[in-house]
């Protein structure tokens, strides 16, 4: 495997995309549910002036910090979607990717409103998760993750519970009171493999795939030699992909 999450960065399409929502040149950018801070230094390549990283856990905040290490505009802040600390009409930007599906229903409405609290008038709160609908494309060699439901129907629907629907985030954004709401998708690359072998150890390893742990040894065995079949071949280099929905609204 060429590339795992602790050395992978944003694509140029993620990066062409927030773009054409917003200019990042010399904006103060929240990122919320920041991670290891792969798309913090991203937004920092990007021209952003200041990034506040938010993270619940210690580990992704300390991570995020090694990465943006040579970033000078870059602070650290310990909270959550819901009580992130910052004041009132911080920032031009907040970013909230890959958060939302930690979020259950009832507290999305705060989710955003937080968000709402904490952005400039005018400001742009970008929000990048999948929906039901992006979980649920048939796999394909670039869609491995099809795969697991085509195989394990019971897995899709464990996925599809967590996920928020366009209609429902849309009306949420509105409620929280953002206007100029919008959606756009985004296939975005996951991990490059240069064999099926390499995906073979990935998948196993249940790396980063914490759907996979809801199968036993037996069930995830027969799931990589199902895929075998799918992909028919083994020295192809597989280009994994997730189709993302990105939503963007205006303060």
């Amino acid at each position: 495997m060429r590339q795992s999450y602790a050395t992978r960065q944003a694509t140029g399409t993620w990066k062409t995309l927030i773009n054409n929502i917003v200019d990042v040149q010399g904006r103060t950018i929240a990122d919320i549910g920041c991670g290891g801070g792969i798309y913090a230094k991203a937004l920092a390549d990007m021209g952003a002036a200041q990034i506040t990283c938010i993270d619940s856990s210690e580990v992704m905040l300390s991570d995020a910090q090694s990465k943006l290490k040579a970033f000078s505009g870059a602070t650290f802040v310990l909270g959550d979607a819901l009580h992130t600390s910052a004041e009132d009409h911080a920032f031009d930007i907040v970013l909230e990717r890959a958060l939302i599906h930690h979020i259950p229903s009832d507290e999305l409405a705060a989710c955003f409103a937080e968000a709402h609290r904490i952005l400039k008038p005018g400001g742009r709160l970008i929000v990048q998760d999948r929906t039901p609908e992006d979980c649920l494309i048939a796999g394909s060699q670039t869609n491995i993750r099809g795969y697991f439901f085509t195989r394990y129907p019971r897995l899709a629907k464990i996925e599809v519970e967590r996920r928020h629907d366009n209609a429902s985030v849309l009306d949420v954004l509105r409620q929280a009171g953002f206007r100029f709401t919008e959606k756009r998708q985004l296939w975005e690359t996951r991990r490059f493999y240069d064999n099926f072998v390499a995906l073979e150890q990935d998948l196993k390893a249940r790396t980063g795939r914490s759907i996979l742990h809801e199968l036993t040894d037996e069930e995830l065995n027969d799931l990589v030699e199902y895929i075998h079949r799918q992909l028919d071949g083994d020295t192809q280099t597989i280009v994994e992909q997730d189709r993302w929905t990105i939503w963007s609204a205006m303060r």
